[in-house]
């Protein structure tokens, strides 16, 4: 993960019933597996790569392997740079994610599901908090998530969750606590990136399984930067008071312009599968509050 410097004194408010130390950094050096991340599962699987710029992810029959950030966060914007495995990936999840710990955890996740030779990716997307979910929203990409790099980002901020592909808004959550709606507001929360076996579920709802033959299955991840509030420990915390900001950076109010709300239409028109929204039969009491207020 990107390392960085504090630019200005903390401002310290509480944020709901938690206190938290948050030091705000707005200038992100370059990335370094080795200093800002631990592989921590996959018995040597995931190896870090190109001087610490670079890491794989490897999957075979016995393990997946995974990493998670030195570091938490309360809110920022994270992105990274992903080629998924390319031919027969059925049965496999590559994931880049942020998570708190414990049952009543909030996540963002981005998970990328394998298919048969030949057959798209499917992008899977999900908001949890206070350790609920429901939020799924699928896609399939406009590129082969195989040949080439392509950068996958979130931006959380009080406003809003913001998945973006190559800076492509493809789905917004936004913060309608007011309305009763859960939102990811006060735990803080680490980076995690996976690969690991899902084949009862995750192409074409477990019925394509994974082939051991073509292993070892391999996800190359590479340029994480973040641009976030990181937590230290116990106390106060940066963030707003009497008006004031985070920081300077844009993702503290990052929203949609109106190019931005063309792509997002532009991609859920064409390229969405699943949208938790319209599945009538999974709420019969009622699709989700916020699902009828505006996505922008």
């Amino acid at each position: 993960m990107a390392a960085f410097h504090c630019a200005k004194s903390l401002t310290n408010f509480m944020i709901l019933s938690l206190s938290i130390t948050i030091a705000c950094f707005t200038t992100p050096s370059a990335a370094n597996f080795y200093r800002d991340v631990e592989v921590n599962w996959g018995d040597g699987r995931g190896k870090i790569v190109e001087g610490g710029r670079g890491l794989t992810l490897s999957l075979d029959q016995y393990s997946g392997s995974g990493l998670q950030s030195k570091n938490e966060y309360l809110y920022g914007r994270f992105d990274v740079q992903l080629k998924l495995i390319p031919g027969n990936s059925a049965g496999t999840v590559t994931t880049f994610f942020l998570a708190s710990q414990g049952s009543a955890h909030d996540e963002i996740n981005f998970e990328f599901l394998g298919n048969s030779s030949g057959e798209p990716y499917t992008v899977h997307t999900n908001v949890y908090a206070q350790g609920k979910g429901k939020r799924e929203q699928q896609f399939r990409l406009w590129f082969d998530p195989t040949i080439a790099f392509h950068t996958y980002s979130i931006v959380w901020n009080p406003q809003r969750i913001i998945f973006l592909v190559d800076d492509i808004p493809i789905g917004v959550f936004n913060n309608h606590q007011a309305f009763g709606v859960q939102f990811p507001t006060s735990q803080p929360m680490r980076v995690f990136c996976s690969l690991w076996n899902a084949d009862d579920w995750a192409t074409q709802g477990g019925r394509v399984k994974t082939d051991w033959t073509k292993a070892p299955f391999v996800a190359y991840y590479r340029n994480f930067k973040i641009d976030a509030c990181v937590s230290w420990s116990s106390g106060s915390s940066c963030g707003t008071k009497s008006g004031d900001t985070f920081s300077n950076q844009a993702w503290q109010t990052h929203g949609p312009d109106a190019n931005g709300r063309n792509r997002l239409r532009w991609v859920q028109q064409k390229y969405m599968i699943y949208n938790y929204c319209t599945d009538k039969p999974r709420f019969p009491q009622g699709i989700p509050s916020e699902c009828k207020r505006s996505r922008f």
